[in-house]
């Protein structure tokens, strides 16, 4: 294994985080600055990565029993793996990009649900995992919401087999509401979360805290304050303040904060890749796709993730 490779798990303690749609995009961006990327759909119960990416016929994975949920389980030997570029049906993904490296989904099966966690899983986890670190640059596994069996292989596979800890990242993805903050301070620190479930497995709890960032996700602007009646302004500005202090007091204050997307519109109708030409077209706000860039080029900087 390369201990030049970065490995990444994104999870989150609930559903509609942004958290698949972020990773797939920063996994783009990532991409476009040359760089070779698996994404991983650990996503057991929604395999969707492949509607993210646009493939036909794998918008809910794979069927032909070849995806990531058949080679966990030790039904196949290999699961499939898709190259963006070749089975997209986006055409402007299709072109060549001069500089980008390969991004390459690995799908879940149709129909795939979540199972159970044992060594034999785990072992075929930290062979994919070894195989996919010694060929890509960077690997991002989507895991499933919660404290799920996908964050448990991840935990198990990366505690006693993997030693390189410091290329190994945890993003724990959160609305900015007061709910989703207080979800994902339950899972970074509550019980049965990743530190707890991880000591549990083997890791060292202050460098898996270490390795451990937020990100918060459909931010709102302080532009949009400025069209506002005066009261929801200052209403809002209220629960804005709120919102940092109750992050902070979860554990998950600003130190915690790889970074952070606005609310875009075009991913409220629909998720998808925000490309270039998007933007150049006015669909997608531009600061969406700089908020992608400077995530992509946070998670790879080694001072993103220097012990203080």
């Amino acid at each position: 294994m390369s201990t030049d490779a970065t490995l990444v798990f994104a999870t989150s303690d609930k559903g509609g985080t942004g958290r698949s749609v972020t990773s797939c995009n920063v996994a783009y961006r990532l991409c476009l600055r040359g760089l070779d990327v698996a994404y991983v759909d650990f996503d057991f119960g929604s395999p969707t990565a492949g509607a993210l990416f646009e493939i036909g016929g794998a918008e809910r994975g794979v069927t032909e029993g070849q995806g990531l949920h058949s080679y966990l389980l030790g039904e196949t030997g290999e699961p499939q793996r898709l190259i963006i570029s070749r089975e997209t049906d986006r055409a402007q993904l299709r072109r060549a990009t001069p500089g980008a490296g390969r991004l390459v989904l690995l799908p879940g099966d149709v129909g795939g649900a979540e199972f159970g966690c044992d060594e034999a899983i785990v072992a075929r986890a930290v062979a994919l995992l070894a195989n996919l670190l010694s060929e890509f640059a960077v690997v991002i596994v989507d895991l499933s919401a919660g404290r799920s069996a996908a964050l448990e292989i991840a935990l198990w596979a990366t505690a006693s087999t993997m030693p390189a800890r410091r290329a190994q990242h945890w993003l724990v993805f959160h609305r900015w509401t007061r709910e989703h903050v207080l979800a994902a301070g339950g899972l970074v620190h509550g019980p049965h979360g990743l530190i707890q479930t991880g000591a549990l497995f083997g890791h060292d709890r202050e460098e898996l805290l270490a390795s451990t960032r937020c990100v918060r996700t459909a931010v709102a602007g302080s532009d949009r304050t400025r069209t506002m009646d005066p009261a929801q302004a200052a209403w809002l500005n209220e629960q804005s303040k709120a919102l940092r202090e109750l992050a902070t007091a979860e554990g998950i204050g600003a130190a915690m904060v790889l970074g952070q997307t606005p609310i875009e519109p075009m991913l409220q109708w629909r998720e998808q890749l925000i490309l270039d030409a998007d933007v150049n077209a006015r669909l997608a706000d531009l600061a969406t796709v700089e908020a992608y860039t400077d995530l992509a080029r946070r998670l790879t900087d080694s001072a993103t993730w220097d012990i203080e």
